[in-house]
């Protein structure tokens, strides 16, 4: 490989994967342009997702089959591979070198250098070298592969019902890394010493678990216990016993690759309800595990998309519509719901323990609202024993927790709503290279943070809420190890620009690099190119909650004609007060009475708030919000659906479940100026609704006319932007574009007004996608 500063061996270089060098590009029709004995040696070097993913044994295999001699080794990069041998051989390894890779891989570039044959006789797997700068890429864990699940259910096998059956193409990978190269003694495999049978195939290039890092069995591997709610270890076969416990209506909690989780049948309505009590979750709803697609859709409606996303290596929970049938799901396990969030078994554990339950269960996150993940034995043990009956647990320590992802079908593609386990670690490709290490730290709610450097922009796992003490260390933690994972020091460093944001304060308290502070609506538009691999200018629509605007309000229903470099603000929705601040958000009937003040004859929502309304109205502290959420907060409330919230985002979420997705009618919306940037007035449709709603129309089909006005609004703003700056394309980011029905009737009007949509594709467009906007900005700045 030719690095820095290196005399390169005689002999043009080949680079692929976008390398913009002068390079020798490959083209196999011409590799018999001499003898067949014409003898060719290479330097290949691979980045990417390439360690612990099979293909050093690949390259072994595929040298072999060609009849090349050589090397292949890890080194801190990626893996390196000295191949020589007959001239077409070699030609044909560099062609089925990316075309054949393991499917787990992801080759982000291949580097060839030509030089003298050096008389290698025979191809060897070498050691992995650990010297320099570390570059290689640790994988995503990964679901239980086919293969596994053969020998899992075979008796024969000596792995057969092991908890803990994995190989190069499947299990844990993220959660168990200490260090790279991704060797076993850098992880949390290293205290399980190999057994003879398993050393034999963890050195043996033609096995199938050649060098997979979590290589175990019975004999040699974890061993999984079932404990008391006081740690007492209790008899019998683990998995038996607590299936028996759910069944008999007892909370379990099952330690799985990212932490812990608690787990009931989902079909019983009183264990659902306790678990809810236990764990202080009021409303919020629960993933349900079933066991294959088969039980899955007896479950929900599942299409083709859902169904690869629910069958897929990365297993994260799908959000489906639900469906009434013989497999009934208690109501407290999402209440007032339409939809339910299905996931399959992503462990050999989950897959044993499916079937000896034989009903879906569910499986929530192990810890008490609004607290991190339970990942460590011990706290996991004091955290939940109020909440769990007994602990389904092993001995393989989890290094990082990681929540499961949720996603989301939708019409022509996916939302992803949380990222997290099954999908990071995986970098995303940026369009222009990050000359200088950046950390951006991300957003308050729902946090993630952003490495990025080069051409790759790391966006951690689903981080959560800052504003808790044991999040914020967690935060702290997982900026620690993915710099130690990178070898990355920040040089620059991206907050957002409000100063009370723990990440922020975390942000401010590094020293020695650049501080850039991005705001909050810039940082989703940016976000949104990033994703989409485009450097605007665009009219960047921002809807969500609540953002720290630069003239003192609070922002959150805002168009933007914005790039990578900055932003002005060109419309945005009618600034309204926000009666009591914070308690506005938690209490959505204020946000109603704070567009309709006085104008409420007869309507319920004031009869039912009437102790409180008059004091909303005269409230000292009212700050001024553009907030698209609190829009529709407001017509949540006012359709009677939610008064109050027990978590983010439930009024408007549930409000789109009340939509009747037929109704074509829209709400409308003035557009006013006073020379400065265009304002949408959102009271026009709260009140629209309320005439409606006085009128005895159907909620169902007001909320339908809300979203479709919306929509509209929308598309009329842009429409008047494009006349004034002759933008035509349009980027969707924010909260408000988790919802399903917003964002299509958006981009169905938006394309029929001959606007170019972005929407996001791999991070999601509410906060958990903010760092990756603020690093793609901060990188933007300083390569200008």
């Amino acid at each position: 490989m030719r690095r820095e500063g290196e005399q390169a061996p005689p002999g043009p270089a080949r680079t692929t994967r976008g390398d913009t060098a002068d390079t020798h590009a490959h083209h196999p029709a011409e590799a018999h342009t001499g003898p067949v004995t014409t003898l060719k040696r290479v330097d290949v070097h691979v980045e990417g997702i390439v360690q612990g993913v099979g293909f050093r044994p690949f390259v072994y295999s595929l040298a072999n089959r060609l009849g090349l001699a050589g090397r292949v080794h890890n080194d801190v990069n990626g893996v390196h591979i000295e191949i020589e041998g007959a001239h077409a051989g070699v030609e044909a390894f560099l062609t089925a070198l990316e075309r054949d890779a393991p499917a787990l891989s992801a080759i982000e570039r291949v580097t060839v250098v030509s030089g003298e044959p050096a008389g290698h006789h025979g191809f060897t797997i070498a050691t992995s070298d650990p010297g320099g700068p570390r570059r290689a890429l640790v994988p995503a864990d990964t679901a239980t592969c086919d293969d596994c699940l053969r020998e899992l259910a075979d008796p024969a096998d000596r792995r057969h019902r092991h908890p803990f059956i994995n190989c190069t193409n499947c299990g844990p990978r993220l959660t168990i890394v200490r260090g790279v190269p991704y060797d076993r003694h850098l992880t949390t495999m290293a205290p399980f010493g190999l057994c003879p049978d398993c050393a034999r195939e963890y050195h043996d290039p033609g096995d199938r678990r050649y060098h997979a890092q979590p290589t175990c069995c019975p004999a040699c591997g974890p061993r999984l216990v079932l404990r008391d709610a006081r740690g007492t270890e209790l008899c019998g076969d683990p998995i038996a016993c607590a299936a028996t416990l759910l069944r008999a209506g007892r909370v379990v909690a099952v330690k799985g690759l990212g932490g812990y989780h608690l787990a009931v049948t989902a079909s019983d309505e009183r264990a659902a309800a306790t678990l809810r009590g236990r764990k202080h979750r009021e409303e919020k709803p629960f993933a349900v595990m079933a066991a294959d697609l088969a039980q899955a859709r007896r479950l929900a409606d599942i299409d083709d998309t859902a169904a690869a996303l629910l069958t897929g290596r990365a297993r994260p929970i799908v959000l489906l519509p639900r469906r009434d049938g013989p497999l009934p799901v208690a109501s407290s396990v999402a209440p007032g719901s339409r939809l339910l969030g299905l996931m399959l078994p992503y462990t050999a554990l989950h897959h044993l323990l499916l079937a000896e339950v034989a009903e879906p269960i569910v499986l929530t996150s192990g810890n008490v609202s609004d607290e991190p993940i339970a990942h460590e034995d011990g706290d996991a043990l004091t955290r939940l024993s109020g909440i769990a009956d007994a602990f389904l647990t092993h001995d393989r320590a989890i290094h990082l927790r990681a929540d499961d992802s949720v996603v989301r079908p939708l019409p022509g593609g996916i939302t992803v709503l949380r990222r997290a386990r099954g999908y990071a670690p995986e970098p995303l490709a940026l369009r222009r290279p990050v000359p200088r290490p950046v950390l951006a730290c991300g957003a308050q709610l729902d946090n993630t943070f952003c490495l990025a450097y080069g051409r790759r922009a790391f966006v951690s796992q689903h981080i959560g809420d800052l504003g808790n003490h044991d999040t914020l260390r967690s935060f702290v933690e997982g900026i620690d190890h993915y710099c130690h994972l990178l070898d990355l020091r920040p040089e620059i460093v991206a907050h957002d620009p409000h100063p009370g944001h723990p990440a922020t304060r975390h942000a401010l308290e590094i020293a020695g690099v650049d501080h850039v502070a991005v705001q909050h609506h810039h940082a989703h538009i940016a976000s949104c190119l990033a994703d989409n691999g485009d450097p605007g200018p665009v009219i960047g629509v921002a809807f969500d909650g609540l953002g720290h605007g630069p003239d003192g309000t609070l922002w959150g229903g805002e168009f933007l004609r914005a790039d990578l470099t900055g932003y002005e603000r060109l419309a945005h929705l009618a600034p309204v007060p926000m009666p009591g601040g914070a308690a506005a958000v938690r209490q959505p009937w204020r946000m109603t009475a704070a567009y309709l003040r006085d104008d409420h004859p007869g309507l319920d929502v004031a009869a039912r708030n009437a102790a409180h309304w008059a004091a909303a109205l005269t409230a000292a502290h009212a700050p001024l919000t553009s907030s698209a959420a609190r829009l529709f907060d407001a017509v949540a409330a006012l359709l009677g659906i939610r008064d109050t919230i027990t978590y983010d985002g439930q009024a408007a979420l549930e409000l789109e479940q009340r939509a009747d997705p037929a109704e074509t009618g829209a709400y409308p919306a003035a557009l006013t100026t006073t020379g400065g940037p265009l304002v949408v007035e959102g009271g026009d449709l709260v009140r629209a609704a309320a005439a409606d709603l006085a009128a005895g129309t159907d909620p169902a089909v007001i909320a339908g006319r809300f979203h479709n006005g919306v929509a509209a609004a929308i598309t009329r703003t842009c429409v008047e932007v494009r006349h004034d700056t002759g933008l035509t394309a349009v980027a969707l980011s924010g909260g408000l574009f988790h919802n399903a029905l917003l964002l299509d009737r958006t981009v169905q009007r938006l394309r029929a007004a001959g606007f170019r949509v972005l929407t996001h594709v791999r991070v999601p467009p509410g906060d958990g996608g903010i760092s990756l906007g603020q690093a793609a900005v901060a990188a933007a700045l300083d390569g200008r």
